[in-house]
């Protein structure tokens, strides 16, 4: 069997043979429980190996070595510069590309390991671009923290910033680095990697103060409205019910269209079925019950239609203060 026939855990199972057995235990101190069974279970349905497999694995774990180190050195490109006179340009390519795939290497890991403070203190007079930028590569736990402690007319600003981001060039990212490696600790450059977006901003969002929230949301329904809706859309879906409690989820079904609700729950899995028909009385439980049974085939776009509606009640009666929904950042609501 050849090298490139082998998935991901059996080139570790491979390489950790030929290591032997002190150097995998030193490995097998830096690996996760599941990672430690799952390379166990592997080398123990190991039989064999042959002298040519064992040194293609080896060969490859070198190169890929070989190439975070140039990439810590100086990028990407400057890797595949010397990848390319070390192995030829399609090696040096397929080594970069495993690279980049398998071992998923982000920017700012030296941010994500910094306490949200201290992050807040050097990054809060910076341009809001850069802000957006590096709040997209941490947690959404850090960049909650950080984007509620940054001032009310920034807030928004970063917030529809981080919601259009997309790609961002190495350079930028470089340089971002750089400048924070002065301030903070070393600096990591990376390949054209995919952050932000309106899902990014979306947990975000969902992580920070119900003040906050509702302030970025009202400002970005003034600047950008489309982009409002579909965050909006996104922030609470129906299957999100389950975080209300018995009496929010009380007040909901009385509020809302009974065929809306019905359709909704047509198309609703299990456990949210469940937790509804809990908080009605047992008749109308019944009922329902009795027309989804009945109901026939439904369209997914009439589904999504009457979630949608019930959502809308849903965020209507949170932002009454007469429902609360449980999220992170220190909300308090009383009812």
């Amino acid at each position: 069997m050849a090298s490139d026939e082998l998935n991901g855990v059996q080139k570790a199972a491979v390489l950790l043979i030929a290591l032997g057995p002190e150097k995998s235990a030193e490995i097998f101190k830096h690996l996760k429980e599941e990672e430690i069974e799952e390379l166990t279970l592997e080398i123990a349905n190991t039989r064999s190996i042959s002298p040519q497999l064992k040194e293609d694995v080896i060969n490859e774990f070198y190169q890929v070595c070989l190439a975070q180190q140039y990439i810590a050195e100086g990028g990407i490109s400057y890797a595949k510069e010397l990848l390319d006179k070390a192995l030829g340009a399609e090696k040096a390519q397929d080594v970069i590309s495993k690279l980049t795939a398998s071992l998923q290497v982000r920017p700012f890991e030296f941010v994500r390991k910094t306490e949200p403070s201290q992050v807040l203190n050097f990054i809060q007079d910076e341009h809001p671009q850069t802000i957006a930028m590096i709040l997209s590569y941490l947690s959404s736990n850090q960049a909650a923290l950080i984007l509620g402690a940054l001032s009310p007319e920034k807030q928004a600003d970063v917030a529809k910033r981080i919601a259009l981001m997309d790609r961002t060039s190495p350079d930028v990212i470089k340089e971002v680095e750089r400048v924070l490696e002065r301030k903070l600790s070393s600096l990591i450059n990376q390949d054209y990697t995919i952050a932000g977006g309106v899902d990014a901003v979306v947990n975000i969002l969902n992580t920070v103060d119900r003040g906050t929230e509702k302030h970025i949301m009202e400002s970005l329904e003034i600047e950008e409205p489309e982009l409002a809706d579909e965050i909006r859309k996104k922030m609470f879906v129906f299957e999100d019910i389950l975080l209300l409690d018995n009496r929010s989820i009380q007040k909901v079904v009385s509020e809302v269209d009974k065929s809306d609700l019905t359709v909704a729950l047509k198309g609703s899995n299990e456990e949210v079925q469940n937790v509804i028909f809990q908080n009605m009385s047992a008749r109308m439980a019944a009922m329902t019950r009795e027309e989804i049974e009945f109901m026939g085939p439904v369209r997914m776009k009439d589904v999504e239609e009457a979630q949608q509606k019930i959502v809308g009640v849903i965020r209507k009666l949170e932002d009454a203060g007469e429902i609360v929904i449980s999220r992170g950042g220190g909300d308090e609501i009383v009812v």
